[in-house]
């Protein structure tokens, strides 16, 4: 069986926990590959299908549209691709599921498949200034970024977020945030060995290698944007900074109260830290962090859950 995954990201990585093993992967592909090599299986570039035989393209990218797209521009069969992440686009990209189920089963396919959902727009919001591609990723937790961002108006302080991966959501802060100072903090390197030792492979596998280089290149207001690289919160010694808006996006639990121990109290009144992540069952870790946190503060946190695909908690002050 020749079975590519299209993508090397956490949404490549989580396949590993839903049933399918890497050695079952005969390649992954990435339009931007970070590395050679992805869970031990080789990374190709897209263009590299039009010379090779495949029996199915798994797509676990947020990309859909613009993979579709590339997809049909190599001439590559609706039949042999099966999209894993349908986003709030109304129409279900598959055409069939009959080639992936005589592959990889019944079981396997239900597991992956997902239901497809069609979110309305919200009425308050009309034209949004982002880019599709940047709705495209999380749109209920993009809009809702954008609503609160609306609400920071007489509210003093920088923003920042604590674990940028590959910086999109960091980008969709820049945009709606252009006037204040953006501080990224991130080891641009991947998560620390020793926090990491039990996490899932392909999460970690993930997070290897994202790096800075380039990272400011894609930022709507880079002169905003300043850089602290290295395991948190040492990168944050030195820093007297009140902050109106905060992204607490570490997976991991020992990152996460070190997070929320250092953001929150600088957190400005009015303002909100957004904690990704925490009702994800993949990552239990992110809501025992703020169980600590909140029985070290002897109270309880105003929150607002968001239903975006992570499970994100608003919290306020």
């Amino acid at each position: 069986m020749e079975l590519y995954v299209w993508g090397t990201g956490c949404s490549a990585g989580e396949l590993t926990e839903r049933g399918l093993s890497p050695e079952q992967v005969t390649a992954f592909v990435d339009s931007f590959p970070r590395s050679e090599s992805f869970l031990g299986r080789p990374v190709l570039r897209p263009e590299a299908l039009r010379n090779r035989a495949y029996d199915l393209i798994l797509v676990a990218s947020r990309r859909t549209e613009e993979i579709a797209g590339q997809a049909r521009t190599l001439g590559i069969p609706e039949d042999r691709l099966l999209f894993l992440k349908n986003n709030w686009v109304l129409r279900d990209l598959n055409c069939s599921y009959e080639t992936a189920e005589a592959l990889l089963g019944n079981e396997i396919v239900a597991e992956l498949r997902r239901p497809c959902r069609a979110v309305a727009e919200p009425l308050w919001a009309g034209e949004s200034p982002l880019p599709d591609r940047d709705l495209e990723n999380d749109y209920v937790r993009i809009r809702s970024l954008e609503l609160l961002s609306h609400r920071l108006a007489e509210v003093p302080g920088a923003a920042a977020e604590l674990g940028v991966y590959r910086g999109d959501f960091a980008r969709c802060i820049n945009f709606l945030l252009p006037e204040r100072t953006l501080y990224l903090f991130d080891t641009f390197a991947g998560f620390d060995e020793t926090e990491a030792a039990g996490a899932a492979a392909g999460l970690v596998e993930a997070h290897r290698g994202t790096g800075a280089d380039g990272l400011l290149r894609h930022m709507p207001h880079p002169e905003q944007v300043r850089l602290r690289p290295g395991l948190f919160p040492s990168t944050a010694e030195g820093l007297e900074e009140h902050f109106a808006l905060v992204s607490l996006d570490v997976d991991l639990e020992e990152s996460s109260l070190a997070g929320l121990r250092w953001f929150y109290p600088r957190l400005s009144p009015g303002g909100y830290l957004l904690l990704h992540d925490y009702h994800s069952p993949a990552l239990p870790g992110v809501k025992r962090a703020l169980e600590r946190y909140e029985a070290e503060r002897g109270e309880r946190i105003p929150a607002v859950p968001l239903c975006d695909i992570n499970g994100t908690l608003v919290l306020c002050k």
